[in-house]
Order: structure tokens, then sequence, then C-alpha cells
């Protein structure tokens, strides 16, 4: 045969075949396709683990609220065991008296910001009630009391038509508040031993993993600890300037219950950027009841100035530094916690974002590189949990430590 007609050949069956997909597909389509069925099939490899973690939410959130109250009285504990060399167990009997002094501290003055606060005037409240009607009626709303009485009416026919759901809803929270007994039991036991094992207890957990990960994970998992940590303590003194903002500026334009407003910005601060701002609101609106329009809208100034200090000059500064999140990022993880995991979501979603966030970083940064396993030494015993923890110079030293010439 000839090269002629081994050519003529070659020809016809390049013509005959069949073309191949890719040529039909453009590189950037088949990339996201590729992406796609892989975040698929990662999504639904995550449906079973939230529901898992949905229906075992009593001891979950208890857990979590564990870490994060672990890691906020930490350093106590660090400084009388590591610098004042005092017994283990004490160091953690101070850190744990100095918690529950703390949250003491806090039931008490709720008890006593009731108990002791500036009551509702009755007439006054009617007074101001008209007030605010007519002043609805020379609005450019319109809203007359023939209005209200509709609504009110709306209002009270849904009532009457979901009381079944309302008396279903108060049973639950009757069960809810026998859960809060639970939950803080459980919750004061995983803090004593997140405070004495807590190093034994990630180990052991990291030993599940393959040994070529190990260093990885161990050394991500400790810079987000110490996310963690920074997270809580920078939230508590964010926390701490809203609530004594809002605070004073209700106790200046005397509003009923300054302490106790103050109390719960305090409280609801703990959710960033949304927990204020619902709080300042439970402001105004006392405010406005209690002592008239104007009244109330000088409490509103006051509500939008404390927010853009948090905002502007907090957030950036301060909780900026510790997480290392943008504002947006805050308040999209806020936002998005709080769809799927309703109040819960909303307070532990910066926390897990910053957490998972600092891990991504270490992972990708390749530093573990060369590290040795740091479950090397842990006992094999029947209760791993038992054993001997290997040793491990802390962080912050290792940081600080500079390199030898």
């Amino acid at each position: 045969m000839t090269s002629n007609e081994q050519t003529g050949d070659k020809t016809v069956i390049e013509q005959s075949r069949i073309p191949e997909d890719r040529e039909y597909v453009t590189k950037p389509v088949r990339i996201a396709a590729a992406w796609a069925w892989r975040l698929i099939l990662i999504v639904l490899a995550a449906i079973p683990i939230i529901w898992l973690l949905t229906k075992g939410s009593i001891v979950v959130i208890p857990l979590l609220v564990a870490i994060l109250l672990t890691a906020l009285i930490t350093p106590i504990a660090n400084y009388f065991r590591d610098r004042l060399r005092w017994p283990a167990w004490v160091a953690i009997l101070i850190a744990l008296l100095a918690l529950i002094a703390g949250l003491s501290a806090l039931i008490a003055l709720v008890v006593v910001a009731f108990r002791s606060g500036q009551q509702f005037d009755v007439d006054s409240i009617q007074r101001r009630g008209q007030e605010l009607l007519k002043l609805l009626e020379d609005s450019p709303l319109h809203i007359t009391t023939d209005h209200l009485q509709q609504w009110y009416g709306e209002a009270t026919n849904w009532v009457k038509q979901n009381a079944a759901s309302l008396v279903q809803g108060t049973l639950a929270a009757s069960s809810t508040a026998a859960s809060v007994v639970t939950g803080a039991t459980v919750a004061l036991f995983a803090i004593v031993f997140y405070l004495a094992d807590g190093r034994r207890i990630w180990l052991f957990i990291v030993s599940f993993l393959p040994a070529s990960a190990r260093a990885a994970v161990d050394g991500a998992g400790e810079r987000a600890w110490i996310s963690t940590g920074h997270y809580v303590r920078v939230q508590v003194v964010v926390a701490l300037i809203d609530a004594i903002g809002i605070f004073l500026g209700a106790l200046i334009l005397q509003v009923p219950y300054a302490l106790a407003i103050g109390i719960i910005v305090f409280i609801a601060a703990f959710v960033p950027l949304v927990g204020a701002v619902a709080s300042g609101a439970v402001a105004v609106l006392i405010a406005l009841i209690a002592n008239g329009f104007w009244n109330a809208v000088i409490m509103l100034a006051i509500v939008i100035a404390v927010m853009a200090i948090e905002a502007n000059v907090l957030q950036p500064l301060i909780m900026g530094q510790a997480v290392e999140l943008h504002p947006l990022a805050v308040l999209v993880s806020v936002s998005a916690g709080s769809i799927f995991a309703g109040i819960a979501g909303a307070v532990f979603a910066v926390p897990v974002v910053a957490a998972i966030r600092t891990m991504v970083k270490y992972i990708q940064s390749g530093k573990w590189r060369g590290d040795p396993d740091p479950t090397v030494g842990l006992s094999d015993d029947s209760d791993s949990l038992g054993g001997r923890v290997p040793n491990r110079q802390p962080l912050s030293l290792r940081v600080r430590k500079k390199p030898s010439a």
C-alpha cells in the first residue's frame, strides 16, 4: 500500500470518527460541572449530619456553649497553673468560680433592675397613646383609630384561629425550661472536662485521621482555638461598651428600667451587629411609651450613635483584628446562621466561620509540613483519653521564640 493510499484511509477514518463530548462543551463549563457534582455530593453528605445535630441539639448546643465559655476563662486557669505554678485542679476551680460569679452577678443585676426600676404610669401611658394616635393621623400615612381597630380585630381573629398552635407552643416552652436546666448541667461538666483534658480530647479526635493529615489538622485546630478565645473575650468587651452606652442614654433620658435595658443590650450583643440593634429598638419603644415621641427620638439617636461606634470603630479595630472577618462577612454569617439554626445559629455563626477561615488559611500555608505526628506518644490503653498526653510547647511561646543564628 502506497503512502498516498494510507493518507487517504487516515483521512476517511478521521472524517467518520464520532466527535468527543469535549469538542462540544467548553472548558469553563466542564470545570463548573466538575465543581457542581462535587458540591452536590458534599451537601448530600452534610444533610444527615445536620439532621443528627438538630435532633441532638439538647446536647450539641450545651457543648458548643461550653467551648465558648471555656475559651473565655482559659486564660484565668492558665495564669494560675502556668505562671503561679498552682495545682491544675486549683486553677480549674478558680476559673469555674470566676465564671459562676460573673453569671451570678448578671442574674442579680437582672433581678435588681426589674425590682427597683421606675414603674410605668398607666395614666401617662394612655396620654402618650392619645398623642401617638394624633401624630399618626396628622402624618402622611393618615393612620386613624378606625385603621387601628381594624388591625386589632384582625389580630384577635388570627389568635382565635391559631389558639391550638399557641397552646402547643406554650407547652413546648415549658419543656424548653426543663431542657435549659439539663443543658446547663451538661455545659458545666463539659467546661470542667475541657479545662482538665481539652488537649487529650482533641488528640483523641485527631488520632482518627490519617497520619499524614494529623500535623496539619492539629496546628489548624490550635489556631482555631486561639481565634475562638480572642472572639469571645473581644465580644464581651464590645457587648459591655454597647450596654454602657445605651444604659447611660436611657438613664439620662429617665427611661424606665434603664438598668434592665442595659442588661438586655449586653446579652443580645453577643449576636454581632444584629443583637444590639434589636435590643436598642426595645429601648426606643419603652421610651416612646413612657416619655413620649421626642424622648423616643433622642433615644433612637443614642442607639444609632452606639451602633455607629460599634460598626465603624469597635468591629473594624477590635473585632476585625480578633477574627479577621469583614463586617459584611459578619452580617452574612449571622443572617445565614439565624436562618438555618435560629438563635443558636446566630450566636455561633461568627466564631465558627472565623475558626474555619483560620484553619483553612493555616492548612493552605503549608507551615505544618515537616511537623511530627502530634499523637505519637499518646497512650494506647483501652481508653485513649486516660493515657499520657505528648508534651507540646504552647503556640505563644513557639511564636515568640527567635530562630537561632
